[in-house]
């Protein structure tokens, strides 16, 4: 990987308004099915995935007032998606389903990460969202259409419970997450807070088929002559059926993020 590029502040915004436009142009002149029907998540009994993480982590130099403001976000984009059927076909889209996290949308600031760093941004924290249902999606027969990796590792690992690089950025409208289903059966996508947690699952009329096990390979650190450090991985996933047999390994991506912190810790220094 080569060194960071930092791009001017006119060329930043002359690239958002070319991608904005161009994700305006597919959602609505390209010919996908988009989903947007809605229902009751009950009238799906079958749970193919579920996963729940916490609303509140601490986390090193993030104020506390980012982190309230990025679960009043969440209370307003999880009605957004919550229920959302998604029939044989059909593709779901993150933002057009949510739609802009602006302020006059009543967003409020919380943390987003931008150029290796974090900074106050309206709709801030919504990656959380994105985060969980990509990766419920990796967990059933669902298709993965459009996903962006984090650009930058910008916190060091702590408490990890999943593989690095196992979410999915966004930002509005133009880094979207998108999934299709390429099933035979409509799977409900059932959202909710609790006081603690965000959680998310995706369920169907049917039990699953089979089951997956997500992990990674080839994870390595990698310094540069310009001084930076790298992180780079690849994520797969074990399909098992009913009986408990093997019957496929699959390759899901491969990221590739500069390191905003030295993986070369001092013994006995923890982050």
């Amino acid at each position: 990987m080569q060194e960071p590029i930092h791009r001017s502040w006119l060329r930043m915004q002359a690239g958002r308004i070319y991608y904005s436009a161009r994700r305006m142009g597919q959602w609505y002149l390209s010919g996908t099915a988009y989903a947007d029907g809605k229902a009751d998540a009950e009238g799906f009994p079958a749970v193919h995935a579920q996963h729940r993480t916490p609303l509140y982590r601490k986390l090193r130099n993030v104020e506390m007032w980012l982190q309230e403001n990025k679960v009043h976000n969440l209370r307003l984009a999880v009605p957004k998606l919550a229920g959302l059927v998604l029939r044989p076909g059909e593709t779901m889209s993150y933002w057009k389903q949510i739609g802009s996290p602006s302020r006059r949308n009543g967003y409020k600031q919380g943390m987003v990460l931008h150029g290796g760093d974090f900074q106050p941004g309206y709709g801030g924290g919504l990656c959380q969202l994105s985060n969980l249902i990509y990766w419920i999606t990796l967990h059933t027969p669902l298709t993965v259409t459009e996903r962006f990796r984090h650009q930058y590792d910008v916190f060091p690992d702590s408490n990890r419970t999943q593989p690095f690089g196992s979410g999915a950025t966004c930002a509005y409208n133009y880094v979207d997450l998108q999934i299709r289903n390429d099933t035979d059966q409509t799977f409900c996508l059932h959202l909710y807070l609790t006081d603690t947690d965000l959680v998310g699952e995706w369920r169907a009329e049917q039990p699953p088929e089979v089951s997956y096990e997500v992990y990674e390979k080839e994870h390595r650190f990698q310094q540069h002559y310009w001084g930076g450090f790298t992180r780079h991985n690849q994520i797969w996933r074990k399909v098992t059926d009913r009986h408990g047999q093997q019957v496929g390994d699959q390759f899901v991506t491969e990221n590739h993020a500069y390191m905003m912190y030295s993986p070369l810790l001092p013994s006995g220094e923890s982050s």
